[in-house]
């Protein structure tokens, strides 16, 4: 079957890869898993093996066709849609668990996918998901390291992701031009053990990491935050005057937060962003 470029396909061949990421998601006994993208079902067989059910969701309908043929509904329900259009939490219930994610994700739209599970986070237990290495560096990366970003802090803000292990190009066919990298994310937000309201806070860091060359002030005064508010805010959160937004914690930002909040110069709470700009 033709591979099909504008759907973003490579498709593992790695065997022994399958494997390990079938097995980075955990014990599957009793557990119903999605699988993002299956593609020709290398992993959709090697999750099938494990779990009670697998819900395959694919775009490609001549993929879709073809998994339906080689999988017996009663393992594998292959629903032929954008996963960006899947309803997590009705599987969810269908389920009677939450759910267990596991995915190659295409290049093209990896953040919008990362962000729809985040708002999908009551219905999700963990993720194993396999994405260009160079956005895998900044899921994972610690506060103060070149790949600390947005995405950093929108990722970890919804729970742990941990790296686990890199592919070449050879590892796929047709073979892309960059190394992908496969990561463990647990589904536990922070929003609550840190006491701010979630669309704000969202918000609030997208607004403090807009301009990546400027100051944490700086870029909160183009958002249209009062400079006396943030000098003070910034005193009495401990943070240097001159900080840029990728040396502060998760925990810093809560705090700033805190106490824009309490001079109500924070940010309104609004529906959470539909887009995470990985830069």
């Amino acid at each position: 079957m033709p591979v099909k470029p504008k759907l973003g396909q490579n498709f593992l061949v790695d065997s022994e890869a399958t494997q390990r990421i079938a097995a980075s998601i955990g014990d599957l006994t009793g557990r119903t898993v999605v699988e993002v993208g299956p593609g020709r079902g290398a992993i959709t067989a090697a999750l099938a093996a494990r779990a009670a059910h697998v819900v395959a969701v694919e775009l490609d309908h001549d993929l879709a066709l073809q998994l339906r043929v080689h999988f017996p509904s009663e393992r594998v329900t292959v629903v032929e849609q954008d996963v960006l259009n899947f309803d997590f939490v009705a599987s969810s219930a269908a389920a009677g668990q939450r759910l267990l994610v596991v995915g190659n994700l295409p290049y093209g739209i990896t953040s919008q996918i990362l962000l729809k599970l985040a708002a999908n986070h009551a219905a999700i237990d963990r993720a194993v998901l396999m994405v260009q290495r160079e956005v895998a560096d900044r899921v994972v990366a610690e506060p103060g390291s070149r790949d600390y970003g947005l995405l950093s802090v929108t990722v970890q803000i919804y729970g742990p992701a941990q790296r686990l292990f890199t592919l070449p190009p050879t590892a796929f066919s047709p073979p892309p031009d960059v190394h992908s990298t496969v990561f463990r994310w647990r589904f536990a937000p922070r929003f609550e053990e840190l006491r701010v309201e979630e669309a704000s806070f969202l918000r609030f860091v997208r607004q403090c990491f807009a301009q990546k060359r400027k100051t944490l002030a700086n870029n909160l005064r183009a958002a249209g935050v009062p400079t006396a508010a943030i000098a003070g805010s910034l005193a009495h959160s401990a943070i240097d005057p001159l900080a840029r937004a990728e040396a502060l914690p998760i925990e810093s930002f809560a705090t700033l937060w805190h106490c824009l909040e309490m001079k109500g110069a924070a940010s309104p709470g609004e529906a959470a962003l539909n887009k995470i700009n990985p830069s």
